[in-house]
């Protein structure tokens, strides 16, 4: 619903303009939660979305969440933002994609994960960044 993956390599697969990888093109639906997706940081002066891709059926986000006080005194990050802050975010993001959408789309659940260190940060980052060229390997992939 979200988009088709074209480009090289894609299996049967459109051709796209770039010729390096596949890459993601979005349906009307797909463009619409890309675009909510970019406005988050209107609605959360303390997060920032550090890399995200929506897939054709799934969305990967990287969410950086800092200490509103961090800038004014280097204090450390919370040990555990996410407890109320991620839910509120996918919360927002599925009902505001959801009521634009006109119908229910999203699942109710999701999977998070806490970043613990920069080489799983790395790894994470590149999954993402790779995800559209491992689109035949997903699970739900037709």
């Amino acid at each position: 619903m979200l988009g088709q993956i074209v480009g090289r390599d894609a299996l049967g697969a459109p051709l796209s303009t770039r010729t390096d990888a596949p890459d993601v093109e979005l349906s009307e639906y797909g463009r619409i939660i890309h675009r909510e997706i970019k406005e988050t940081h209107l609605y959360y002066d303390n997060i920032l979305i550090d890399k995200f891709i929506v897939m054709p059926n799934h969305v990967h986000l990287i969410v950086l969440v800092t200490n509103k006080n961090d800038k004014e005194n280097g204090a450390p990050r919370a040990s555990r933002p996410t407890t109320a802050l991620i839910p509120n975010i996918v919360g927002v993001l599925k009902r505001k994609t959801n009521k634009t959408y006109g119908f229910k789309m999203w699942q109710d659940s999701y999977h998070d994960h806490i970043i613990r260190d920069e080489t799983e940060y790395r790894r994470i980052w590149q999954y993402i960044d790779e995800n559209p060229t491992h689109w035949t390997e997903d699970e739900y992939f037709v």
